[in-house]
């Protein structure tokens, strides 16, 4: 097989492969072959045939690859190639002569160009078209060959290349001579006059020539594809020839070769029908399988489709989803920045917080240290002054000049205090139930210094900041309008058990000035107090359940903020024995404690039920003198006894004033069973039977709470107070004996009060005191 000629863009040198278009074979096989008869110069001698010049050949295989070109596109239509046979034989004819007549003007051909003819002459004698091709060829003459040379000079001259457009012209021997005369008025090449300087062109001539070149190279371009597609068919066919042996054409011979030719002699086995039925029913069963699981698809996607319709129709009737995405968007935005702005503010809070509840826990302390270093100075001067009274000694009592600085002091607000009775008329006020609670001037005006510079900080704490992240009526409307508008992710999200948790730095900032020891303002009055009541009022829950979430803000946030406010000022600042700061507190308790019930309660009521048994123990001192120091009732002795009597007495009825809030157990073992059978009774024992103690018990008996004798039924008191009934039953024996009649009716009057019926009725028989027996029926 030939090599594949390099595709090239420039033009062909003329010696290029020239064997090669020698042998290959014309594109359609009704073409005539190149040289397909014998020429003469096959005929010459080896020598002469070796002589000949090599030059005129490569001209020729120029031309004769253009004459080739033109075969393939006349063939390649059955239609057309009968219209086109006579054009491709005068082309193949006068590229022929034109080869013949060169070879004879260069005298001698190459021997292996005529051996490369004879092969190609051999292998293609059998074709008909060439035969007749053959027997068409005539030798040209003189002329012949010279017009053709003179054509070539001139083609050489202007283009430098031989044109496929040259007329084709007749081989026949009686050929025009016109042209002799035209070569002879042509000068040789020796004489023509070579110019140096090309002469000047016009610019119609410049453009021409420019188009002209680019139309060469664009057709040259277009040649050079096209060799390269005639000789790889070529190469086709060779490779077909080759493999069936014969010459057939690349169209015809593809098709063959797809076309398989059925074989009679194989033998198919016997054709069973119940076989093909078989098969028939099992391909039918299968499709109807596919047919039935292909209609339940296209149930179960009709189904589909109008569970998507519906759905599409739901969300259109509901709310926008782009303005519910955006509600919830500034939503969480919202409460992430509050909780932000309230995790930076709880510092200074809490700093605020804890400069207040020191303050406050300073003044109660100064207090409490008072009383008892007032109480210990006290007792200590009275012991050295009952010594003193024994030994019977005419020496002064030497006192140092601290018991006698607290003395005074101690005298003189007694004083102030006794002249602003005496002003206010008050004149059945017993000494020792006064709350000995007046600071000097000076400590009172640094403790208002103080409270006042805490309470300007608590409003600098919240200055930099909006009221929608500060103020609890904004903040609560935020979470109403969620409420209203999405009331199912509201409940979802359990915003009841968020908004305590929100709010409890708020309500912190608000309870810095809150005192629940004196007498200002209520919970209810205050305004994140009635914000939240309009909050859990305005809920949209229904009514009628009595386990609404949003119903249990209120205790929540009672139970989480003011519920630990009241723990500290009842375990660090309240103090039993102030009856004002007693009744202040069960006040608030009472309100926090009935309304809103917790299970926090407990921890504030242990924390009640520990500072009271603490005032038992570190405040009451009710002191035992001899008959002769407290017969004289204007005797130091006698006044302090007096003084701390009440004072025990002033403790007891605060600490009765929690019957319904402590447990009733609790308050029968620390008021009746610790304080009043230890500590009252004793003092009441010693004292002398008349008056001053029937009032003393009158006193004991008004603080008992009422619901402990409520029961019609009752004939004997309750246990803890056996020991008080004995009392007041031995007192009226005396006060019997003595005729004091008026003070025994007081001490029945007690024992009825108290359900000690049974005690009353057997006195009342026993010493035949029958005109008291009606104070006995009219219970």
């Amino acid at each position: 097989m030939a090599q594949k000629p390099k595709r090239t863009f420039r033009q062909r040198r003329a010696d290029s492969s020239d064997s090669d278009g020698g042998r290959e074979s014309p594109t359609e096989p009704g073409a005539p072959r190149e040289q397909a008869a014998p020429g003469p110069a096959e005929k010459r001698p080896p020598a002469e045939a070796a002589r000949r010049p090599f030059r005129g050949r490569s001209r020729v295989w120029a031309s004769s690859r253009r004459a080739a070109r033109a075969a393939p596109c006349a063939g390649s239509d059955p239609g057309d190639q009968g219209d086109s046979e006579s054009d491709s034989e005068n082309a193949l004819l006068e590229s022929r002569t034109v080869d013949l007549s060169a070879d004879e003007e260069n005298g001698t051909h190459h021997s292996s160009e005529s051996e490369d003819d004879q092969s190609s002459s051999s292998d293609n004698s059998s074709s008909p078209e060439e035969k007749e091709f053959s027997s068409a060829v005539r030798i040209p003459d003189a002329a012949f060959i010279q017009a053709a040379r003179r054509k070539r000079e001139l083609a050489r001259a202007q283009d430098d290349y031989i044109s496929l457009d040259v007329k084709q012209t007749s081989t026949v021997p009686g050929i025009k001579k016109s042209s002799d005369e035209d070569l002879e008025s042509e000068p040789e090449d020796h004489e023509e006059r070579i110019l140096f300087t090309p002469k000047p062109r016009t610019l119609r001539e410049r453009m021409a020539e420019e188009t002209t070149t680019r139309n060469e190279e664009t057709s040259e371009e277009s040649q050079e594809g096209e060799n390269q597609d005639i000789w790889e068919q070529q190469q086709m066919r060779k490779a077909v020839k080759i493999l069936e042996g014969r010459d057939v054409d690349l169209s015809h011979s593809s098709e063959s070769q797809k076309v398989k030719k059925f074989d009679t002699s194989i033998s198919f086995p016997p054709v069973n029908l119940e076989v093909i039925k078989r098969q028939l029913n099992t391909r039918l069963t299968l499709l109807q399988d596919t047919h039935r699981s292909h209609l339940r698809e296209y149930e179960k996607y009709i189904q589909d489709v109008k569970n998507s319709k519906s759905t599409i129709q739901n969300l259109e009737n509901s709310s926008n989803q782009a303005l519910n995405y955006k509600f919830y968007k500034s939503m969480k935005i919202y409460v992430e920045n509050l909780i932000d702005c309230l995790n930076e503010k709880i510092i200074s809070i809490q700093e605020i917080e804890s400069s207040m509840h020191a303050l406050r826990l300073k003044q109660a302390m100064t207090f409490v240290k008072r009383r008892q270093d007032e109480l210990k100075h006290e007792s200590t001067y009275l012991q050295q002054l009952s010594r003193k009274a024994e030994t019977s000694t005419n020496e002064s009592l030497a006192i140092d000049e601290k018991t006698q600085r607290i003395l005074e002091e101690m005298e003189s607000r007694r004083a102030r205090r006794r002249q602003a009775r005496v002003l206010s008329g008050d004149c059945n006020h017993e000494e020792g139930t006064s709350s000995d609670d007046e600071l000097p001037l000076a400590e009172m005006t640094d403790f208002q210094k103080s409270q006042g510079d805490i309470l300007q900080d608590r409003k600098k704490i919240f200055e930099d900041v909006h009221d929608d992240f500060c103020n609890i009526q904004n903040i609560l409307l935020k979470f109403q309008q969620w409420r209203e508008k999405f009331p199912d992710s509201y409940y979802e999200a359990f915003i009841s058990l968020c908004i305590p948790k929100l709010l409890n730095p708020l309500i912190r900032i608000q309870l810095i000035d809150w005192n629940p020891l004196k007498d200002s303002i209520g919970l209810k009055q205050m305004p994140w107090f009635t914000s939240i009541e309009e909050f859990v009022d305005s809920s949209v829950e229904d009514s009628e359940k009595e386990d609404s979430s949003d119903k249990k803000i209120l205790a929540a946030v009672i139970n989480k903020t003011v519920i630990p406010q009241l723990t500290d000022f009842v375990e660090f600042i309240w103090d039993p024995l102030s009856t004002s700061q007693t009744t202040s507190l069960i006040t608030h308790c009472r309100m926090i404690l009935e309304e809103h019930s917790t299970c926090e309660n407990e921890g504030l009521l242990k924390s009640i039920v520990s500072r009271i048994k603490k005032a038992i123990e570190d405040d009451v001192f009710i002191p035992l003198y001899p008959k002769s120091a407290v017969e004289n009732k204007t005797s130091p002795h006698s006044k302090f006894q007096e003084r701390q009597f009440w004072s025990g007495l002033k403790l007891f009825r605060n600490i009765l004033l929690w019957s319904g809030l402590l447990r009733d157990e609790a308050l029968k073992e620390l008021g009746l069973g610790k304080l009043l059978n230890r500590y009252l009774l004793i003092a009441l024992l010693n004292a002398t039977p008349g008056p001053d103690v029937v009032k003393k018990c009158n006193e004991v008996a008004s603080c008992f709470p009422e619901k402990w004798f409520e029961n019609p039924s009752m004939r004997t008191s309750i246990p803890q107070l056996e020991n008080f009934i004995q009392f007041l039953v031995h007192s009226a024996l005396k006060l019997s004996k003595s005729e004091l009649r008026d003070e025994v009716k007081e001490i029945i009057l007690i024992l009825v009060k108290i359900k000690a019926l049974n005690q009353a009725e057997s006195f009342i028989e026993e010493y035949h005191l029958d005109h008291l027996r009606s104070l006995i029926k009219e219970v």
